[in-house]
């Protein structure tokens, strides 16, 4: 049986995913995560861990131990005031241990808007909305560190994720999902299990300083999206509204950035087939299993 001890800066659903996906693949699992919330022992799926206190006023020295005992690194806490966390209290402490892959969850908002253009990694990142500037800006921290500490650091830049919990088909059950009238606005989506597969994927696989793109085959619309979870569901008649008439300036902001995002990249150097190519796959696979 392999073993592997992995600390997880955040412990969403990414991180939860691959976790699960250790243990299926028979991994023995040595857990240790950080919260917002005071420190505490847990146990998930079977696995009983420690959760540190991490926030950006203090953390708990007691996750120094585990860090330095660890020997993979997942960091999926969002940048800070334009700040990683993780780099500014614990990089000299990365440098004097035995890791050997740090992978950093950074988004596909670096690309800015590309007019609904196809975009790979060696495209121009020009965010412009402030999760973007601060992910292109945390990114560029990590690959210095990588080059100067010659540390082992991959990056995935994530499209939008859904999974079996969190998805359209939930949001149209509780009446919150709409269509919005924007023509030709294009984003892409990745399923959280094809995020875990090809984090699996690139233990046996890493190549240190490399970028990706976790995205599925079929960058589209929302509306195409929600269009079709309505067809699933047998919902009619959803409303329509404008783009300047959205409320929550995180979902205006969604709309002020269209791209296509390539998978080229990460489907040929892990060698690996998605299990949810398109969001139809997923979202059938998601209304006959959990809906």
């Amino acid at each position: 049986m392999k073993s592997i001890n992995i600390f997880c800066f955040g412990f969403g659903q990414v991180a939860k995913s691959f976790v699960k996906k250790l243990i299926i693949e028979n991994y023995n699992v040595i857990l240790t995560t950080t919260s917002r919330s005071n420190s505490s022992k847990k146990n998930f799926n079977g696995i009983n861990y420690n959760s540190y206190l991490f926030n950006s006023y203090k953390y708990d020295s007691d996750l120094l131990r585990e860090l330095k005992a660890a020997d993979h690194i997942l960091v999926s806490i969002p940048p800070e005031k334009q700040e990683d966390l993780v780099i500014k209290n614990f990089s000299k402490y990365m440098e004097d241990s035995k890791i050997k892959w740090i992978t950093y969850l950074s988004a596909t908002s670096v690309y800015g808007d590309h007019k609904g253009e196809w975009v790979s990694e060696n495209s121009e990142t020009k965010p412009t909305l402030p999760n973007g500037i601060a992910r292109l800006k945390v990114e560029n921290l990590w690959l210095s560190l990588q080059m100067k500490k010659k540390l082992s650091i991959q990056i995935f830049r994530l499209s939008g994720i859904y999974s079996n919990e969190k998805n359209i088909l939930v949001r149209l059950k509780l009446g919150t999902a709409k269509l919005i009238n924007k023509n030709d606005h294009y984003f892409s989506r990745i399923h959280v299990e094809d995020i875990a597969n090809i984090l699996f994927k690139s233990l046996s696989k890493f190549k240190t300083g490399e970028i990706y793109n976790i995205a599925d085959d079929k960058p589209s619309s929302l509306d195409e999206i929600t269009l079709h979870a309505a067809r699933l569901l047998d919902i009619k008649d959803l409303k329509k509204i404008e783009v300047n008439e959205i409320e929550n300036e995180m979902v205006k902001n969604f709309y002020k950035d269209s791209k296509k995002v390539s998978n080229k990249k990460t489907k040929s150097y892990f060698s690996y087939n998605l299990k949810f190519p398109t969001y139809v796959e997923g979202l059938n696979y998601i209304r006959d299993n959990f809906i």
